[in-house]
């Protein structure tokens, strides 16, 4: 690999790709990677993440058939994202998933939701430095694969705790990080502040993954260049531009996508028909779900989040909101984009 990412091993050295989708609530689920995957190009490996499970629930539930951790029986590099903070849950969520087929663990300690603070999961266990690295290491005790975090900037703007807080880390177990640096209560207001990536790198052993306000291609290459972290991490753009890898790959010199010849669309007319396309591809995959009226919700959740870059997006999100079956929804997706269709390169939306 060039000097863009991944000067250190992530999953054992076997990731050599520097661009990774990010773990969404209600989004990152089987289908979405799926899709994200038919664009990843040949040769290239990287981390796949789940939705964020709690690991108080995690021990009674059965994964094979929640929708948060279905997966494709030939998915590999998968790393799914638990909350939690207490040894007697987090244990045997670690043993379930690790059964399950998961190829990492990741803490999350960066969701700022009143629900995650209320329990002291997610970003409120920033608050305590000494706790967050023993929940590491009571995940690290469990697990027979690496462990990960995925944390915020912390709860206020203190850069020299935050740089306790990931030595901690690190000295706790952690086989790498992931930072988003907004601090709590600023959710996804404002802008992410990159230089921080760089100073958490420089400071640490163990790869970094950078996160935040990445909505193209380049925006992910530039992030890479700037902070010198080891890969980025992409949220919500991707629902938008799932060939975003594909466009780094070919840029980086890799093969397309398996079936697919390059180069990738890269004008504001070609990724609109490849939204289309993209679209119509995931009905198709949600087809297989036995619970239609659920898919049909996590549809629309899908098309709400990435249909802010197209340009005519909210009309496109008020016709599959209508629809009441999936054969519905494909049908309005085909008529929209019977008229050729742009999509912008960045909107307000912060990720």
């Amino acid at each position: 690999m060039s000097a863009l990412g991944l000067g250190r091993p992530i999953l054992g050295g076997t990731v050599n790709f520097p661009v990774c989708l990010a773990p969404m609530v209600g989004l990152s689920h089987k289908h979405l990677r799926r899709l994200v995957r038919s664009y990843l190009p040949q040769g290239a490996r990287t981390i796949w993440p789940t939705e964020m499970l709690n690991s108080r629930r995690l021990p009674n539930e059965n994964l094979s058939t929640k929708a948060e951790t279905r997966r494709d029986a030939d998915e590999t590099d998968v790393v799914p994202q638990i909350l939690g903070n207490e040894e007697k849950f987090i244990a045997p969520s670690v043993r379930k998933l690790e059964d399950w087929g998961a190829a990492g663990i990741d803490i999350n300690m960066g969701c700022p939701v009143k629900k995650a603070l209320k329990h002291n999961y997610g970003v409120a266990l920033m608050g305590d430095a000494a706790y967050a690295a023993e929940v590491v290491h009571m995940t690290v005790k469990a697990a027979r694969t690496p462990v990960s975090v995925k944390l915020r900037a912390g709860l206020q703007d203190d850069q020299d705790y935050l740089l306790r807080f990931v030595h901690g880390l690190q000295d706790a177990g952690a086989s790498w990080i992931t930072l988003h640096p907004r601090l709590a209560g600023e959710k996804r207001r404002g802008f992410a502040r990159w230089p921080q990536i760089k100073t958490v790198r420089e400071a640490v052993r163990i790869p970094v993954i950078g996160n935040g306000d990445i909505q193209t291609a380049d925006d992910a290459l530039e992030m890479l260049e700037q902070t010198g972290c080891d890969m980025s991490m992409v949220g919500r753009a991707m629902t938008a531009r799932p060939w975003l890898l594909w466009q780094v790959g070919e840029t980086l010199g890799f093969a397309p996508p398996s079936g697919r010849e390059g180069p990738a669309p890269r004008a504001p007319e070609e990724e609109g028909a490849e939204h289309g396309r993209a679209l119509l591809f995931l009905i198709e995959s949600f087809k297989e779900e036995e619970r239609e009226a659920l898919a049909l919700r996590q549809l629309q959740f899908f098309v709400r989040t990435g249909s802010v870059w197209l340009e005519f997006g909210n009309s496109l999100y008020a016709a599959v909101m209508t629809a009441k079956t999936l054969n519905e929804a494909a049908a309005a997706v085909r008529k929209f984009f019977e008229q050729p269709q742009r999509m912008t390169a960045r909107t307000f939306l912060r990720a």
